[in-house]
């Protein structure tokens, strides 16, 4: 069960905590907030061509009904050929399987830091990527995105064979079915320990879900929630069965939820038949529990307690008190605690897993685009100085609702200003619903950002604005946009203002709603938006999708 305070943003002295991070985590730190600075490498143009000449679903959208166990659902057995084409790869390594609506690579990067922690050397496989799709292949016991050369090179040595392959399975491999392989194909030949592997759509007919009975460790659902509802079936229970499709016979099963009750027993149902035991992460017995926020070397951290005491199907146990996580919310909270209790499942299969690195694993996790404060030169860079700005790449309903209470709770006093963007295959209404119910919001500036490098699933600022409209109708909150005779002078006098306190009005004031093509347009109007407050120190918030954090972090390197 988790506890949140309700307490401000408080300084933490001198805490020594990061020194005591070993120098592999350290350096994945880095390593992958460099990467997000630097152009792809010129050397992997060959296989960035060839891959991008493949299907891609992250640009063009998911078909109906693809991710289901049914006959339109993605092929199994073409990605099996694929594979068994490479000599099985997959058979040669252990692995944790997770699938989830919301979650997936947050409690993968914790569990992949608790393993380096130990020693062991991890293959973590995720996406979709910031900046370079090589960090979606993280390597090694220091969690180093895979370099270019050992791309570039694995990719000149099977090219002839993915030739092949498209020609025999009459070119309908795809981005995904290649890049997954290729995945598989290094953890084999770097002889990684372990690996981590989030699926990329549902879970029964997911490329990933290949994995046998015999290679899986234990498998993980995060939670379950309506997005990508047409690919998985129309309904929150179809979408429920195809996560359920990663259980495997006897192998145990890791639960983060918390989940509606009849989705949890279709989850447990599937579990029970194929003699799977069950640990959740939400059990009454569990206690997860945020202290208080603090800044921890200028950066935002939240101090918590992690209880985990489960006694059905396993016996597992493991009490942190005061950990350190750099990954903030009540929700990466429960991230947390689903990848302990994956961890505690591997130590009570055998592996050796210390409550130490536990610990230090939790607290080295670090993602880009989750809850990321940049610095004072990046703002700086955007043309925002100043500025505090917050990126997060929060897309649905429920993780806006997961973005806005971590507002509320470390900062509940400060304005908030939005830039968003989204694809158009999003629930553009209830995600603003969640945003426009904040107390502190006051503005919103809707853009556009590509979609993994296409323009297929853009949604046009006009078309966002009007369901941004629908949203404040419905929730009888007053907004004054660009589409307004209102809105410049609104604009210009936004500073003065009355403040609202709840969702109500007070003396007439209204949220302004303004709609840029560009995110460099978003930018000036921010900074108007900023600079007309004064000495009111307020935040920038720029979510919707991780595309448009790619996008301003690319901005940043150019």
């Amino acid at each position: 069960m988790l506890a949140v305070p309700t307490g401000n943003l408080t300084l933490l002295g001198n805490s020594n905590f990061l020194c005591h991070i070993n120098r592999g985590i350290k350096r994945q730190i880095g390593a992958i907030r460099t990467l997000c600075l630097k152009a792809e490498e010129p050397e992997m143009k060959n296989l960035l061509d060839y891959i991008d000449s493949l299907k891609n679903y992250e640009k063009s959208g998911v078909p109906k009904g693809a991710g289901t166990d049914s006959r339109d659902g993605f092929d199994l057995g073409r990605m099996r050929r694929l594979l068994e084409r490479f000599g099985n790869p997959h058979f040669k390594f252990k692995a944790v399987h997770i699938a989830g609506t919301k979650g997936k690579g947050s409690t993968a990067a914790f569990i992949s830091n608790i393993l380096r922690a130990e020693g062991y050397s991890v293959g973590c496989y995720t996406s979709p990527h910031i900046k370079t799709i090589r960090e979606r292949i993280l390597l090694g016991r220091f969690g180093d995105p895979v370099s270019p050369k050992l791309l570039s090179n694995l990719f000149d040595r099977i090219k002839q064979d993915l030739d092949q392959a498209i020609i025999e399975e009459n070119g309908c491999i795809s981005h995904f079915e290649v890049f997954t392989t290729m995945a598989f194909i290094l953890f084999a030949e770097e002889n990684v320990d372990i690996a981590v592997v989030e699926a990329g759509l549902g879970g029964a007919r997911d490329a990933t879900n290949v994995i046998s009975s015999s290679g899986l460790a234990t498998s993980v659902i995060t939670t379950v929630g309506e997005e990508h509802l047409a690919a998985l079936g129309g309904s929150l229970e179809t979408i429920a069965v195809a996560k359920a499709g990663i259980i495997k016979q006897n192998r145990p099963l890791v639960l983060g939820g918390p989940f509606l009750p009849h989705i949890e027993s279709i989850i447990r149902d599937k579990a029970v038949s194929m003699g799977s035991p069950v640990v959740s992460a939400s059990d009454s017995g569990n206690r997860c529990t945020i202290k208080k926020f603090s800044v921890l070397n200028d950066k935002p951290c939240q101090i918590c307690d992690i209880v985990i005491e489960v006694a059905k199907d396993l016996n597992l146990s493991c009490k942190l008190h005061d950990v350190k996580l750099q990954m903030l919310g009540s929700h990466q909270l429960q991230n947390a605690a689903t990848a302990t209790c994956v961890v505690l499942c591997l130590r009570n299969l055998g592996w050796r897993i210390s409550d130490e690195s536990i610990r230090l694993g939790l607290e080295s996790t670090y993602l880009l685009g989750r809850s990321q404060f940049l610095t004072s030169q990046e703002a700086e860079a955007l043309g925002l100085t100043g500025a505090t700005i917050l990126l997060d790449g929060a897309h649905t309903k429920e993780s806006a609702e997961a973005l806005m209470s971590t507002l509320q709770m470390a900062f509940p006093e400060a304005p908030l200003t939005f830039i968003v963007a989204m694809a158009s295959d999003k629930d553009h209404i209830g995600f603003a619903k969640y945003i426009l119910s904040g107390v502190q919001v006051e503005a919103v500036i809707l853009t556009e950002a590509a979609i993994a490098g296409g323009v297929t699933r853009i949604t046009p600022a006009s078309s966002l604005r009007q369901s941004w409209i629908q949203a404040s109708e419905e929730l009888g909150i007053g907004v004054v946009h660009d589409g307004m005779a209102e809105y410049n002078e609104r604009l210009k006098d936004h500073h003065r203002l009355p403040v609202r306190s709840d969702r109500n009005l007070v003396d007439g004031r209204k949220i302004v709603l303004a709609t840029e093509s560009s995110l460099k347009g978003s930018l000036i109007t921010a900074n108007k938006i900023l600079t007309s407050k004064g000495d009111q120190k307020g935040i920038i918030v720029i979510t919707g999708s991780l595309h448009i954090v790619s996008s301003v972090l690319t901005s940043l390197a150019g």
